[in-house]
């Protein structure tokens, strides 16, 4: 079969970053793992909170997520995931992202957050086959469990990245506080990162360009933002 390569623009922004997702030894990681970033920081869901924390920005009603120690943004998402879980990932994952152009390791550039995905949904369909044929349904279906009080936290990986869970029980089993960290959030920062320093290389093309390209900045970190409400407007001033 002839390789066929799409003729999609992708630009090169070879700009440095932290990259945070879980890691695991054995597997590439989705429900299970501990925290890691690119720079050698550590952390598991239980202490999620003292490492990362949520503000408040004057311009937005969304929260940023930042590192509690330097507060400085992080990314989160399939690129994470590659940079720190490659070596889990089956062979015929590894090829389809070397054909998608994700060639080298470290690679912080966000515009290969779609190579990555690529590799992500290579593995997916190996992962839900060998899941399929090796299923057996469970014995006994739901387990009895005595409502006590207590803390529950745990971390998932998303399309988009880690998502954080945490939950607080009373001694009924009913929830007292739930706090809920998605991804979009994780990552807000640095996308507002990376739109100020990629917009000023391309300043030369059209307004109409100029969304374009800054839409493709969003969409390297969350497809929704800009494809599923079209929130993107600028307001260009040109001397």
């Amino acid at each position: 079969m002839a390789d066929f390569v799409a003729p999609l623009e992708m630009p090169e922004f070879p700009r440095d970053a932290e990259l945070v997702a879980m890691v695991s030894d054995t597997d590439y990681p989705l429900n299970a793992g501990d925290m890691r970033s690119t720079r050698g920081r550590a952390w598991s869901a239980e202490t999620y909170e003292e490492v990362t924390e949520e503000v408040h920005v004057a311009h937005s009603n969304a929260l940023h997520s930042v590192f509690t120690d330097t507060r400085t943004p992080y990314f989160v998402g399939p690129l994470a995931r590659y940079n720190l879980n490659e070596a889990t990932l089956t062979p015929v994952a590894r090829e389809a992202a070397a054909r998608a152009g994700l060639t080298s390791l470290p690679n912080l550039d966000p515009f290969l957050s779609m190579a990555a995905r690529v590799a992500e949904t290579a593995y997916a369909f190996e992962e839900a086959l060998r899941l399929i044929r090796a299923y057996e349904p469970p014995d006994p279906p739901h387990a009895e469990v005595t409502p006590r009080a207590g803390r529950a936290t745990w971390t998932t990986e998303a399309p988009r990245g880690t998502i954080y869970h945490r939950y607080d029980v009373d001694d009924d089993g009913m929830i007292a506080e739930a706090k809920i960290v998605p991804p979009t959030s994780q990552n807000l920062r640095h996308m507002e990162h990376d739109l100020r320093e990629f917009l000023p290389s391309v300043l030369d093309r059209s307004d109409e360009e100029l969304t374009h390209v800054a839409e493709m900045v969003v969409r390297n970190y969350d497809p929704c933002i800009s494809c599923a409400t079209h929130f993107l407007r600028l307001d260009i001033e040109r001397g």
